[in-house]
C-alpha cells in the first residue's frame, strides 16, 4: 500500500495476535488484477502483494478475471474470486472486441465485492485491467465511498497503447494521447484495426470514470511519474512505491565476469537488436537468455550471439553474477525493470537505456553506464 494517508476505521477492534497491522488495525484490502496466476511481473507483485497483507491480518480479496489461481493464495487465507474468463490475447476476434471494451461480468462482481463490506475500512488496489478486466471496473469504482488506488505498471490508464510507443517505427511516442497525430499514426504492434479498437477503448476510460476513479496512483519510478502526471486529474495523490526485488546482496566480485548479458523478453521494444549490434561492434559476444517474437531474426542476422533461451529464476542467478554486465537496452518507457536491480544485487554492473526508468538504479561510471537510447554505437562505446 502507498506510504502516507492511509483509509483505516479507527473504531475497528484490532485484529488477534497475527502479524503486525497497518496502525494497529485490520483493513479489508480488494486486490484487483486480471490474472490469478504468476504470467509476468505485474501478476507477481499483485499476488506477492496480497501474500504479503494477509500475512500481516489483513482481510484481502483477490479478484481476477484469469484462472487458475495461485494455490498460495488461498492457502494464505486470501478469498479468491475469480470470473474464469479468457483474456483479449486468447480470445477470438469477436469476443477480444467485446471484452476489451466492456467487460459487462466484471463491471457487476466488482460492484457487489466492493459494496459487501464497509467502505471506512475498504481499499481496492487495482494492479492491471487492461487484459481482461477492461475500462467497466471503473463503472464500479467511481462512485465507490472506500480508498482507491491504482499501481501504474504500464501507461494504459493515459496512453491507448499502454506505453507510450511506436511499435512500427521502433522509438518512444511523443504524441499527446488521443490528438488528432495520435489517432492518425498507427503504431500498434500488430495492426491499425487494433490500434482503432484500443482508442475506442481509451474512450470508455475516460467515459466510464476508470481514468477519474483513484484517489491516489502509486508509481514505480519517477519516470513513470514525469510521463503520466501531465494527463492525470489534479487531485490525485501520487506516491512511489518500488516492486520487490528477489536477490540476496553478494556484494562486489573478486573480478569482472567474462559475458555482456540480456536477460528478458526477446522483442522490438526491449532494444535487443542494438545490443547484438553492439556486440558485432565492439568485437565481444552478446549473450541472450530469454525468448520472444524476434528470436528466429536475431538468430540469423547474429549467429555469433549466444542465445540460451528461456531460463528459470535458480538458472539466472549464476548467469547474472557471472556477467561482466548485465547490458539493459529498452527502448521504451520501461517502468521499473527488476533484472537491473537483481544484477546490481549480485554484484554485476549494469550498462542501461536512458529511456528506461532502469536508469534509477544506476550511477554512471560508478555501478554501471548510460548510453543513448536505440544507438548501437553509443552503448558499443559504454561496453
Amino acid at each position: 500500500m502507498p506510504a502516507g494517508k492511509q483509509f483505516v476505521n479507527s473504531n475497528r477492534a484490532k485484529s488477534k495476535a497475527n502479524g503486525s497491522l497497518l496502525n494497529g488495525f485490520a483493513m479489508r484490502v480488494i486486490i484487483v488484477s486480471d490474472y490469478a496466476y504468476i504470467n509476468g511481473g505485474q501478476a507477481k507483485v499483485s499476488i506477492e502483494s496480497a501474500l504479503g497483507l494477509a500475512a500481516r491480518g489483513h482481510e484481502v480479496v483477490y479478484f481476477a478475471a484469469v484462472g487458475p489461481a495461485d494455490p498460495r493464495l488461498a492457502a494464505a487465507g486470501v478469498k479468491v474470486d475469480c470470473l474464469d474468463q479468457g483474456d483479449i490475447d486468447t480470445s477470438g476476434k469477436l469476443a477480444f472486441l467485446v471484452q476489451t471494451l466492456w467487460n459487462g461480468p466484471a463491471r457487476r462482481r466488482l460492484s457487489e465485492i466492493v459494496a459487501s463490506g464497509d467502505p471506512r475500512d475498504t481499499v481496492v488496489h487495482v494492479h492491471a485491467w487492461a487484459k481482461a478486466f477492461s475500462p467497466s471496473i471503473g463503472a464500479a469504482l467511481r462512485g465507490a465511498r472506500c480508498g482507491r488506488v491504482y499501481t501504474m505498471h504500464e501507461f494504459f490508464l493515459y496512453c491507448p497503447t499502454g506505453g507510450f510507443y511506436n511499435y512500427p517505427k521502433a522509438e518512444t511516442c511523443h504524441l499527446k494521447p488521443m490528438s488528432v497525430a495520435c489517432v492518425t499514426t498507427n503504431c500498434d504492434g500488430r495492426s491499425y484495426p487494433r490500434k482503432i479498437a484500443r482508442m475506442a477503448r481509451h474512450e470508455l476510460v475516460e467515459w466510464g470514470g476508470l481514468s477519474r476513479a483513484f484517489t491516489h496512483i502509486v508509481t514505480i519510478s519517477r519516470l513513470q511519474y514525469e510521463v503520466s502526471r501531465p494527463y492525470a486529474p489534479d487531485n490525485i495523490e501520487w506516491r512511489r512505491v518500488d516492486n520487490p526485488v528477489e536477490a540476496d546482496d553478494l556484494g562486489p566480485k573478486a573480478a569482472p565476469g567474462a559475458d555482456f548479458l540480456y536477460v528478458g523478453r526477446v522483442s522490438t521494444e526491449k532494444g535487443i537488436a542494438h545490443f547484438c549490434e553492439a556486440a558485432r561492434q565492439a568485437g565481444v559476444v552478446a549473450t541472450i537468455a530469454g525468448d520472444g517474437p524476434l528470436m528466429a531474426e536475431l538468430k540469423s542476422t547474429y549467429p555469433d550471439a549466444r542465445f540460451l533461451g528461456w531460463k528459470s529464476a535458480a538458472e539466472l542467478r549464476p548467469l547474472m553474477r557471472g556477467a561482466r554486465a548485465l547490458v539493459f537496452p529498452s527502448v521504451w518507457y520501461e517502468g521499473q525493470p527488476l533484472t537491473v536491480y537483481e544484477a546490481l544485487a549480485l554484484g554485476t554492473p549494469v550498462i542501461v537505456s536512458d529511456a528506461c526508468a532502469g536508469r534509477e538504479a544506476v550511477e554512471d561510471g560508478e555501478n554501471g553506464r548510460w548510453f543513448k537510447s536505440a544507438d548501437a554505437a553509443d552503448l558499443a562505446r559504454a561496453a
